[in-house]
């Protein structure tokens, strides 16, 4: 008899540890970014992208071996946070001279046209990535998502979801200041 009543509840302590350790990560503060990226220290992956815009080039590995640092940013016309990092884009490329280049991740070429039409362009180069292979090269979690590339074709910050004013201020700048 009471063997039967250790079993019955076997599932409900079960079921009670599992929603313990739930809500401890739930609220443990530790936050997914800080997870960091395979890619910081490494080469670049290959980079090969049909252009965006008409009359372009391709896009291809010299641009982000070309001796400068690069910002690569993987971005689509529907994604409600890349809207909100476009106008700090936009003033890296225009205000500090950032090469940016721009990669329509899972979106149709003539949207993301569009968008950028519609917001400004501040990619010096852009391609697109219809079908998502690309982003699986650079370990893409999804949109938007950011890596800065050094001189020398390392990438060197990996930022998940949108850049914010302190990401250019503390981390960008200073890594492009000390590779110029």
């Amino acid at each position: 008899m009471r063997s039967n009543r250790l079993l019955f509840l076997l599932p409900l302590l079960t079921l009670l540890v599992m929603a313990g350790f739930f809500g401890w990560s739930l609220l443990s503060g530790r936050d997914p970014a800080s997870i960091g990226s395979v890619m910081v220290g490494r080469p670049a992956p290959a980079l090969a992208a049909p252009a965006l815009r008409a009359g372009d080039p391709a896009l291809t590995d010299s641009l982000i071996r070309s001796g400068k640092p690069v910002l690569l940013n993987f971005f689509a016309s529907w994604c409600a946070p890349c809207l909100s990092e476009h106008p700090l884009l936009t003033r890296l490329a225009e205000r500090d001279g950032v090469t940016v280049i721009g990669i329509a991740w899972k979106d149709k070429p003539d949207a993301a046209r569009a968008w950028l039409k519609k917001l400004g362009d501040p990619f010096k180069y852009a391609g697109f990535d219809l079908e998502g292979k690309i982003a699986l090269d650079w370990g893409l979690s999804g949109v938007p998502e950011t890596y800065l590339i050094d001189a020398q074709g390392v990438v060197r910050l990996h930022f998940r979801g949108p850049l914010t004013e302190r990401d250019v201020s503390d981390r960008i700048l200073p890594l492009l200041k000390a590779g110029s």
